[in-house]
């Protein structure tokens, strides 16, 4: 039979074939590339000339064959378009991919040959040779390399157990937000606007019910209406089936986060280090524990007043409209949105009309144009994993290719939530030649209804952007090596080219491009930009110190070693600081859903929001002055960070661009707290 994943030279761009896998093909795909790959490390380590870059480290980085395709296209349908069946096969390719990993960075004859031509470094000529060599040589050493025998079985054995839970975290968090509903009647629908009413219906009908409206797991159905339903018994009902979701039950993540926290605890000691995080901040700009407290306990000063002005106002607004004498965290939501009003004159529906899906896209690509030149293409000849998926060609404004973008926009059950990235082919060399990057955008936004398009608020018009910016860090990498490439980069500087791109979206020159009613095409008028303007920072004590609180209880389960026996009381103790009122929901839970710390890259990373906003804010403060669109200093910032990816230190690249270091200034600026 044969293996689209093997051979797909015909596809354009030489994309996947995606219409063409099957469940079936990935496991002997995985396994054929890893008999390759295993083929051309023999080769490397058999070879009897001396070592060198050419033959040991590049022959290194090419050695992935089909394996590197095999692998990007099961996870990332793993988390886009997967059933059941198709996430249990991670239950053989994780271990069997972590197996493959650990026999290459503890292979004592490969590694040899890597060390000598390490110790011989100062022979290469060009940097990036240089840095893929330094950066393979820190990756095998920080993958136990130079342990003894016994230490390296430790090591298999960790990293084989860490590659099941990791995925079954994924599976039980997706299963209970795909299990939560909350069906409705017409006498339930008081307060919820129009177009909530018409997604409820959707979601309803899409279930075979068309008699009554539907409340789901996925953010873009309950956030709407824990902000709008008057109806707080029903509030209460989704608040805590969304904020207890996996915490007890049969998707129950307890026992994941205690295992996957204590495993990278043990990994850690063993390559030599005190704990988690000290092993992961040796590869961070932060470097030390105490930056990042320093900056989160200087960002929970700047922040902690002004939530708790946020919470006076919201309390009193609840006494004085509903006479409620004790807010719970149901109401928050609701007379937040209550409070925005009052004091705005207006609320998100108001802006939804404004914001059309496509057209928020298009605006994305002309922002891109405006400032880096690129066009955008649509393609109908390129396979997708679901009808939704649109494809684009980006190229240069010469017609130069640049890469293929993927959008992928709305929830559905065979999808995991949130919003991501994934390069789906990384920029750099391959066989030889470099090629261009393929790179996906992932959300999950407000659908159409059979009435209207997706209408989306402006925070999902930021994660558009957010995302984007990722995408345009894949896209416009320039450098010589897949390892070096794209988002390739320190984790707390990953963050700056998705979260500067926010800063576009309240600009009044950006909403003019694609900010236009959906039925009239009438552009969005000077006053709803100056509420969308004046409204930026409403709640912004209370928001700051929610991403203060996820960042603390990353640095509480990763920056020791402890022995969690209760999640609960552990998490409290956490964030108590942080809790400007008394828990008042039983078993509510962030640490069983928080997959980015237990299913994702940033265990003890987490903190890297909050220091790239000081880094992209700064980084703003630039376009600001010059000018937002203006072309010299947007092709520095894609000339010296866009495009480098990996192959210098961030600081350096930062640095090259601004002319100094950071400062946290603009960041407290922009919020309005300082």
């Amino acid at each position: 039979m044969k293996n689209p994943l093997s051979d797909y030279s015909d596809q354009p761009f030489g994309t996947i074939p995606f219409k063409e896998l099957k469940k079936d093909h990935f496991v002997p795909a995985i396994k054929s590339g890893i008999r390759e790959s295993e083929s051309s490390i023999e080769k490397i380590t058999k070879n009897a000339d001396s070592p060198t870059f050419e033959n040991t480290v590049l022959s290194l980085e090419l050695s992935d064959g089909n394996l590197e395709t095999s692998l990007t296209a099961y996870y990332h349908l793993f988390g886009s378009e997967s059933d059941k069946d198709f996430k249990n096969l991670s239950d053989q390719i994780s271990p069997m991919f972590a197996e493959f990993q650990n026999n290459v960075y503890l292979n004592k004859n490969l590694f040899k040959r890597i060390e000598a031509v390490y110790k011989n470094r100062k022979s290469l000529n060009l940097n990036e040779d240089q840095r893929l060599l330094d950066i393979t040589y820190k990756d095998f050493i920080r993958n136990g390399a130079a342990l003894n025998d016994e230490d390296k079985d430790k090591l298999r054995e960790i990293d084989k157990e860490l590659s099941t839970l990791s995925p079954q975290f994924s599976k039980n968090a997706l299963n209970a937000t795909n299990e939560i509903k909350l069906w409705l009647e017409k006498d339930d629908l008081d307060g919820l606007p129009k177009i909530v009413i018409d997604s409820a219906k959707l979601a309803a009908k899409d279930k075979g019910n068309e008699s009554k409206w539907l409340i789901t797991g996925q953010l873009p159905s309950f956030l709407p209406f824990l902000k709008y339903s008057n109806k707080r018994e029903l509030r209460k009902k989704v608040h805590f089936a969304i904020t207890t979701k996996c915490n007890g039950g049969k998707h129950d993540n307890n026992d994941l986060c205690k295992k996957i926290a204590k495993l990278k605890h043990q990994r850690a000691k063993i390559l030599g280090f005190s704990n988690y995080a000290d092993y992961i901040l040796e590869e961070r700009m932060a470097e030390k524990q105490e930056r990042i407290y320093d900056l989160l306990d200087n960002l929970y000063d700047s922040s902690i007043e002004h939530a708790k002005k946020d919470l006076k106002k919201i309390t009193d607004l609840a006494k004085k409209i509903d006479n409620i004498d004790e807010i719970k965290s149901l109401d928050i939501a609701y007379y937040s949105e209550k409070l925005k009003q009052n004091i705005y004159d207006f609320d998100d529906n108001d802006l939804k009309p404004y914001f059309q899906s496509e057209e928020v896209m298009k605006g994305a690509f002309k922002v891109a144009e405006k400032l880096y030149g690129l066009n955008f293409k649509l393609l109908d000849n390129v396979q997708t994993w679901h009808d939704d998926v649109r494809v684009f060609e980006v190229a240069e404004k010469n017609g130069d290719h640049v890469g293929i973008l993927y959008e992928d926009l709305f929830p559905r059950e065979t999808k995991k939530g949130g919003a991501w990235m994934n390069p789906l082919r990384s920029q750099g060399m391959y066989e030889n030649k470099v090629l261009r990057p393929h790179i996906s955008l992932t959300c999950n936004l407000t659908k159409p209804t059979d009435d209207t398009p997706s209408l989306l608020t402006i925070s999902e018009v930021e994660t558009i952007f957010h995302e984007f910016g990722h995408c345009l860090h894949g896209l416009l990498s320039n450098v010589k090596y897949k390892r070096l490439s794209g988002t390739s980069v320190f984790w707390d500087f990953v963050e700056l080219p998705s979260q500067i791109m926010e800063n576009w979206v309240t600009q009044k020159e950006t909403l003019e491009l694609f900010a236009k009613h959906y039925e009239t095409g009438e552009i969005i008028s000077p006053d709803l930009v100056n509420k969308i303007k004046e409204s930026k920072n409403f709640m912004s004590g209370s928001n700051c110190l929610r991403q203060l609180t996820f960042g603390y209880l990353d640095m509480a389960w990763f920056g020791s070693d402890n022995d969690v026996d209760n999640v609960d009381k552990f998490e409290y103790k956490a964030i108590k600081k942080t809790l400007i009122r008394k828990p008042d929901t039983p078993k509510a839970s962030i640490s069983t859903q928080l997959g980015h710390i237990f299913a994702g890259g940033y265990s003890a990373g987490y903190y890297s929001y909050k220091w790239a906003e000081v880094l992209d804010a700064d980084a703003f403060e630039k376009f600001k002055e010059d000018g937002i669109f203006n072309r010299d200093t947007a092709k520095s910032f894609r000339d010296n960070i866009l495009s480098q990816g990996n192959k210098e230190h961030p600081m350096k690249l930062y640095k090259a661009f601004r002319g100094r270091e950071p400062k946290v200034e603009a960041l407290l600026k922009r919020e309005g707290l300082n």
